[in-house]
């Protein structure tokens, strides 16, 4: 039976608001005994007859607690994974069982796949007789089976959602036994490498997680609440449903309430509802009024809707949810909330929780990860195939954070969809499951099956998926899959198409590898092919870091850092384990170059929907992805500070469109000046200050720009500045400073400037040779000195030399290039003297890295450091230099291979270095220390 009524607002303090029926209920968190059923017998056995002997808590994990096999070679691990590295020799003291470690995810101390019992002792009290009595198990792994003594109450496989068991008629009150079968087989094909389930994050785990619990009702209850927001018509629609289990019709009233009291507004209104018959939804429209609060990012606002129901047999229950008035809407190529537009800033969170070993389950926790995005200037969270549970929601609605959700599938590992397996009936059913329970919560904004799919009806399957959910589902928006296909029904996009800097495959080719630095590009293409929805730019970034080793020992839970055991080892035996840190922090500066490059070109892009990041912490699996400026614990790892990153991630970005990052000083610099706003409101008149000056404070220029309207969701061209940089008379690092005070946003770009006219002219007394031939060794011999500039295209390597950092890592991509994490120099030394550089990676390195091929130097002596060295990937930590200085006979010799000598006429950076190291050559500091053999130097070179 379905009845609409609707509400004539009364304004007033409704006692049942204080004065609620609470539910009654017994926690089940505590002692447990387990069984593990390894032959998977234990039905055919009965083992809910048995009384188990081993001990355990739950909630919890088996691995946890130590119950398992110990890892080894053949365990049967979920994911997959790249055999064929570990055919490498190195591997080979990690395969032994007692020193067994795995390189491509981290590592339990135990590991259990299959079937588990869990069982305790109930007691039910005498007041629950005749009650409805249901058992919450919030978020089990996987599939679950209940029994109550010797009767099966049934079984459920939920991934995203509590298993939920109505127990009535097979309890009593008094002492009964409860047994639950959890099994993480895998007996669905969700896709091995799906978050949900993989061992790539989370871990394959067996156990119950969150709140455990039984709770009783009467016969006659609430069942489930949806509430509906309705913006224009500032109401809400509320959809009650009333459960019966007496078998007879019944009858009663329904008091309806709903509290706000945010920001000092105050407002109670409420009403009775009547229900009737074996089952009834009630569908209520209340109105607002016309001072409703609203949800977002910046204003939170929370109603409190309260239930009652009044049986007119005295049944009585209680129910509460919290809901926010907020609309997910599109226009054009833009997401709007509440008719303004939004842009998503967003990151991918894919299971990583190394603490626990499965998804935290607790508000605190999620409040703290939730606040570290946004102090990271984000506003927005990808869950990669995976649903979070109940507490994640709850934050975000609380702190103004926005959700997309995916139904725990990824079609890498063969789960393909609409090709009739069982996943196709499953994906809609957990669709239906995680709309029910998370549905009302504002945050919950963006819907997607999950990622990547995959299979020959693909297209087909996601089309109708997807006018399924728009039909069904209007609170939030709905995608086909995250990263393709595209296709009409969807309501947006996530896609990597064209919408960011570097791609799976692309390596060197790429944007920011292949083309000269500038910030001029953005994907207005991309949209001007696309211009009929808004577009997510789907896992941008994928930038690599050296591993932080000081890490390792907070792997306190049982999951266990033993990749990075191995690396650290590999470094060790490379001789190089004192420059770790200086690596971490050196790549870790690239890094944070490169998500800066990334995330400002969408930013430029007018009328872009937004980006979400892989990652701003650290993804564990999949070979280790060390992608993040945060670590797995999204803690920082010293290189960049949440107010450094939100500079260029937050709702109000100032922006420079600059033609190039290296200048000379017979140049006028030239910037387009833009301001991205998507922040709470237009402004009017906003000023915008700029200034250009050196990293010693020496201001060029400044200027300010005022009476500058800024309306939110655009970008607004805010000026054009000219600057002549002739009084720049020596090589130096520059820095363009742009602020908006209006909105406390700052944002600056680094810069260089050489002169025009460098003598790169040779010193009389350095011998300069491409090849290590007869005369070059006569010159030594003769205690003269040597430039040996070798080409690139001769230098004997198979390290893929590039600019960027690593792409997500070299054992998952199987090798793409780049295969380094940029350089690593001290700029005071005297060789840099009339170069001035950071220690690590910036723009005016490019020129040089693109003219250039990494010499391995391993079998040099340990203490021969590159004076240009190149950060190594932690898979092959080999030691890598552009130059390098030795002793070589009774002369000197400086060996570089960068090409500093083609197209000089075009290459200010490569005649100022090339000027710096004559410099250096001629003068008494070039004295270098280790002494190397002419078969070394002679190593170097392809002949």
């Amino acid at each position: 039976m379905r009845r609409i009524l609707f509400l004539l607002v009364v304004i007033c303090h409704y006692p049942f608001l204080s004065a609620a029926i609470e539910r009654a209920s017994i926690d089940l968190s505590g002692d447990w005994k387990v069984e593990l059923d390894r032959d998977q017998s234990g039905e055919t056995r009965q083992l809910w007859r048995t009384e188990f002997k081993q001990k355990l808590a739950l909630p919890g994990s088996l691995t946890a607690q130590g119950f398992g096999d110990d890892v080894n070679a053949d365990t049967p691990w979920v994911g997959s994974t790249r055999p064929e590295l570990l055919e490498d020799s190195r591997y080979d003291p990690y395969k032994d069982p007692d020193n067994f470690k795995y390189p491509f995810w981290l590592q339990p101390d135990k590991y259990f796949r299959g079937i588990a019992w869990y069982q305790r002792g109930i007691d039910i009290p005498r007041e629950w007789k005749d009650k409805r009595i249901v058992l919450h198990l919030e978020r089990p792994h996987w599939e679950t089976s209940v029994w109550v003594d010797n009767q099966k109450a049934g079984s459920d496989v939920s991934l995203s959602t509590p298993h939920i068991y109505d127990l009535t008629g097979l309890v009593s009150t008094g002492r009964q036994n409860l047994t639950i079968r959890v099994d993480n087989s895998i007996n669905l094909n969700v896709g091995q490498n799906s978050h949900s389930i993989s061992d790539h994050t989370q871990g394959n785990w067996n156990g119950i997680a969150g709140n455990l619990m039984l709770y009783a009702t009467d016969l006659v209850w609430i069942d489930d609440v949806q509430v509906y927001p309705d913006l224009d018509n500032k109401n809400a629609r509320i959809l009650v449903t009333v459960g019966n289990r007496t078998g007879q019709q019944v009858s009663g009233d329904l008091v309806i309430g709903i509290r706000s009291d945010m920001s000092n507004f105050r407002r109670f209104i409420g009403g009775e509802y009547r229900f009737s018959g074996t089952s009834d939804m009630v569908e209520v429209v209340m109105s607002l009024g016309p001072e409703i609060l609203t949800w977002d990012e910046f204003n939170p606002a929370l109603y409190d809707l309260r239930i009652n129901l009044h049986g007119d047999s005295d049944e009585r229950d209680f129910l509460l949810t919290r809901f926010g008035i907020r609309e997910i809407a599109t226009n054009g190529t833009q997401f709007t909330i509440n008719d303004r537009p939004v842009f998503l800033r967003g990151t991918l969170e894919c299971a990583i929780f190394p603490k626990t070993g499965h998804p935290a389950t607790d508000v605190d926790e999620w409040r703290r990860i939730i606040q570290v995005c946004k102090d990271h200037g984000l506003n927005h969270m990808r869950f990669h195939s995976w649903c979070p549970p109940e507490a994640a929601f709850i934050a975000a609605d609380e702190l103004g954070f926005y959700f997309q959700v995916e139904c725990a599938s990824w079609a890498n590992g063969g789960a393909t969809v609409g090709d009739g397996t069982p996943l196709d009936d499953w994906l809609y059913a957990e669709g239906e499951r995680i709309t029910k329970a998370y549905g009302n919560h504002p945050s919950f904004i963006l819907m997607a099956y999950g990622n990547e799919p995959g299979g020959k009806q693909r297209d087909a399957y996601l089309s109708k998926w997807c006018t399924h959910w728009k039909k069904k589902e209007p609170r939030m928006l709905h995608t086909t899959g995250a990263g393709w296909p595209l296709l009409d029904e969807s309501d947006f996009h996530n896609t990597h198409r064209n919408t960011r800097i570097q791609g799976w495959g692309e390596e060197l080719k790429s944007v920011i590898n292949a083309k000269a630095p500038q910030t001029q590009f953005d994907f207005s293409e991309y949209l001007r092919n696309n211009p009929d929805k808004p577009t997510i730019s789907h896992e941008i970034g994928q930038w690599c870091v050296y591993p932080n080793f000081d890490e390792i020992k907070k792997y306190t839970g049982p999951l266990k850092a033993r990749n990075f055991e191995i690396f650290d080892d590999f470094l060790q035996a490379a001789q190089m384990r004192d420059q770790a840190e200086d690596f971490l922090m050196a790549s870790g500066k690239l890094q944070v170059l490169c998500y800066k490059h990334d995330i400002e070109a969408s930013l430029r892009t007018n009328g872009f929907g937004g980006f979400q990041l892989l990652d701003l912490h650290d993804f564990p699996g999949q070979g280790t992805a060390l992608v993040g400026v945060l670590d797995p614990f999204w803690e920082e790892k010293g290189y960049v500070t949440a107010d450094e990153f939100s500079r260029f991630c937050a709702p109000t970005v100032p922006l420079a469109r600059i033609e190039k990052m290296v200048w000379t000083n017979e140049e006028t610099f030239t910037a387009g000046l833009e301001i991205a706003h998507f922040g709470q409101r237009d402004i009017a008149s906003a000023t915008l200050r700029w200034c250009l000056k050196t990293v010693d404070g020496e201001v060029l220029e400044s200027g300010e720009n005022d009476g500058i309207s800024l309306p939110t969701g655009t970008n607004t061209v805010a000026g054009t500045i000219q600057v002549s940089l002739e009084n720049v008379s020596r090589a130096s690092k520059i820095v363009l400073e742009v602020s908006v005070p209006d909105t406390g946003s700052l944002n600056s770009w680094v810069l260089w400037c050489y002169p025009a006219q460098v003598d790169t002219s040779k010193p009389n007394s350095i011998h300069l040779t491409s090849t290590f031939d007869d005369e070059a060794i006569r010159i030594l011999q003769a205690a003269g000195d040597v430039l040996l500039m070798i080409p690139p295209e001769k230098v004997k390597t198979d390290v893929k030399l590039g600019f960027s950092s690593i792409f997500w890592n070299t054992a998952w991509t199987q090798g793409q290039a780049p295969h380094t994490l940029g350089i690593l120099c001290d700029p005071d030394h005297p060789a840099l003297q009339s170069f001035p550089t950071d220690f690590h990676s910036s723009w005016q390195w490019w020129d040089l890295i693109t003219h250039s091929a990494t010499m391995e130097m391993d079998a040099f002596p340990r203490e021969l450091r590159p004076t240009i060295q190149i950060v190594p990937d932690w898979f092959a930590p080999k030691r890598l230099g552009l130059v390098f200085e030795a002793k070589v006979g009774n002369g000197r010799l400086l060996v570089t291979s960068i090409d500093l000598l083609s197209d000089l006429d075009d290459r200010p950076v490569a005649r100022q270095l090339l000027n710096s190291l004559y410099a250096y050559l001629s003068s008494p500091e070039f004295q270098p220390a280790v002494t190397l053999s002419e078969r070394q130097i002679h190593s170097l070179s392809i002949r």
